[in-house]
């Protein structure tokens, strides 16, 4: 398995107290929360992979176990990664996860692949 379970659960649970409607994904070697349409929170092994308002993105790298998302090979600003020394608390994580859903209605959707027939 590419990604930790205990993570994408606690995950889920947020989601679903806050009664949001979303769905999984398997994406990147890991899973991915997908709301509206729209990547906005991943679980990649041992990290979680954030979505947020490029406007706070620096100030967001500030923050302990916050870290650019190179997974490309190079920084893609809006994109964290989030080590377990910032989401070891639930409130650490939900602060987190909260800052992914306020910008969520904002990112935009990927284009969809067309199949050729």
């Amino acid at each position: 398995m590419g990604y930790n379970k205990v993570l994408s659960d606690r995950i889920a649970k947020f989601f679903k107290e806050r009664g949001v409607v979303f769905y999984e994904k398997k994406m990147f070697g890991g899973l991915c929360f997908m709301v509206d349409d729209k990547m906005c929170v991943g679980v990649n092994k041992e990290e979680i992979m954030l979505r947020i308002d490029p406007i706070i993105y620096e100030e967001s790298l500030k923050r302990k176990g916050c870290k650019e998302m190179t997974f490309t090979g190079r920084p893609m600003k809006g994109y964290v990664f989030l080590t377990e020394e910032a989401t070891g608390l639930d409130e650490n994580l939900y602060s987190w996860l909260t800052l992914a859903l306020e910008y969520n209605p904002k990112a935009k959707a990927s284009k969809k692949k067309t199949s050729k027939k």
